[in-house]
């Protein structure tokens, strides 16, 4: 891949535990695990995305200190935290339903495009998005 400008590689997540995280995020959530390294006896370099082309990944970090561990969930303040972009609302959507993903409200269609807010597990918040 030949990238000609700066762009976002990886966005840590706080998790608490590495093998339940990829399982919600693999399995539930459908992305691909893009790798997962040992890097000494607690500590893995893990990392998720949507897609396995996607430039923007996940690290899913394990909290290891009582602060990080006090953050998860909530690692942007109770605002959402991620989009999450589609390019068929609906058949994401009704997946992810299928898999016991918590939305916090109904589909909505906005200027922008159609959005539902859900819930990862850990409890941040993410939109789901087609845009317009």
């Amino acid at each position: 891949m030949n990238i000609t400008h700066p762009h976002i590689a990886t966005i840590t997540l706080l998790v608490d535990d590495y093998d339940q995280a990829i399982t919600y995020y693999c399995q539930v959530l459908g992305f691909t695990l893009l790798e997962d390294t040992q890097l000494s006896d607690n500590k893995r370099w893990v990392r998720v995305a949507p897609h396995a082309d996607n430039q923007t990944a996940l690290v899913l970090a394990k909290a290891n200190t009582q602060e990080q561990l006090d953050s998860l969930g909530n690692q942007a303040g109770g605002r959402v935290l991620l989009l999450l972009q589609t390019d068929d609302f609906q058949r994401d959507y009704q997946r992810m339903q299928a898999a016991g993903v918590t939305f916090t409200e109904a589909p909505r269609d906005e200027s922008y495009g159609t959005v539902a807010v859900f819930k990862d597990w850990y409890g941040n918040l993410w939109d789901l998005i087609q845009r317009k």
